[in-house]
């Protein structure tokens, strides 16, 4: 706001100020007697604007944007830990809470059993890097008995910090969106909050007066575990007291939790190439497929429009635009045309409440 501020133009302006008949030039006492001021003031304006950039939620910083949002009652979501299922056996042993096993470069204890030689590990590292594929479990603890350990899926994914872009637009849609009382929005907002959520949809009155539906994806934009459905659905309103208000949810709500459904995509391809052929292309045109179907997901509980004025619900629209521009952007691929979707050359919309994977891929 104030770059041209600077100290030859202060300066100038300062000696304009100053009677002719006096001598301003280079060296002497006026001059060099305005040259600190100048300085001063420079720094001033340097000062102001810091303070006006960083007095608005859409221009400050990090640290002055938090401060900012306290007024709204709002914070960034913390980080937090993975919680991964496990599978030992023989499934008759008992391992004790506490017991700690490693994967590759990060540690897990168990948190709780499940039974059937099943259990809950919490990562110790806090953040994604916890949320691991299934693979081998090595002991670190003396486990008498144990034969072999797996980590079978990632129940709660971990999550970084919130971006500083992604509160900055939660602090001022909070503006435009008022959370009260067991809206739409306050459901949300307190869905979101839950660790390992990364997206809701909710629907009142879906099931008769008094009935919400709520349907969640994971934060790394999945579909839940039966597991994690259930912590959810016990936080917002407990199965055995539904109704009753002892969750998130307001008393008289009977509140139904269920997760977001992968929905697998037939994709045909009509590609031309420099040379090579679709099965020397096949896993570079995966991945491409792959990334624009997680940006799609990232985006699925924006297709949910809640406002004062309006309320509106759709589903992802896959584009074979998209899909034909991204691919004519790999180094070999001279052209893309005639691509199908579930055997239809046009655009697909998929179910409210799915997510876009990769099925069947020919080309």
């Amino acid at each position: 706001m104030y770059e041209n501020q600077t100290e030859n133009i202060i300066l100038n302006r300062m000696l304009e100020k100053v009677p002719n008949d006096i001598d301003k030039r280079e060296g002497s006492i006026i001059y060099d007697a305005s040259i600190p001021a100048a300085i001063e003031f420079m720094l001033l304006y340097a000062t102001v604007d810091y303070f006006i950039k960083n007095t608005f939620g859409d221009t400050a910083e990090r640290e002055f944007l938090i401060l900012r949002a306290k007024e709204r009652g709002l914070a960034p979501y913390p980080a937090t830990y993975a919680i991964v299922k496990g599978e030992c056996t023989p499934n008759n042993i008992n391992i004790s809470v506490g017991t700690r096993f490693s994967y590759d470069d990060v540690n897990y204890s168990i948190t709780e059993s499940l039974g059937n030689g099943q259990y809950l590990l919490k990562c110790e590292t806090i953040g994604i890097i916890g949320n691991k594929p299934s693979g081998k479990l090595v002991p670190i603890d003396y486990v008498k008995g144990l034969e072999f350990a797996q980590l079978l899926e990632v129940t709660i994914p971990g999550e970084e910090e919130e971006t500083t872009e992604d509160f900055r637009t939660r602090y001022l849609n909070s503006f435009e969106n008022q959370a009260y009382g067991g809206n739409i929005i306050d459901y949300k907002e307190k869905v979101n909050a839950i660790e390992g959520v990364g997206g809701v949809k909710v629907y009142p009155v879906w099931n008769g007066g008094g009935t919400v539906k709520i349907v969640f994806m994971t934060s790394e934009y999945k579909p839940p575990t039966a597991e994690f459905i259930k912590q959810v659905q016990t936080k917002i309103d407990p199965e055995q007291n539904k109704g009753e208000g002892l969750g998130i949810a307001p008393i008289g709500h009977i509140v139904t939790v269920e997760g977001a459904k992968n929905s697998a995509i037939k994709i045909d391809l009509n590609i031309t190439f420099n040379n090579g052929s679709f099965i020397d292309y096949k896993t570079k045109i995966e991945k491409v497929i792959d990334d624009y179907f997680l940006e799609l997901n990232s985006k699925w509980q924006d297709t949910q429009v809640v406002t004062m004025e309006r309320y509106e619900n759709k589903g992802i629209i896959v584009r074979i635009s998209q899909i034909e521009s991204r691919l004519l952007d790999l180094k070999g691929v001279t052209d893309v045309e005639h691509t199908k979707l579930n055997d239809l050359e046009e655009n697909l919309t998929l179910d409210i409440n799915a997510l876009a994977v990769r099925g069947e891929l020919s080309g």
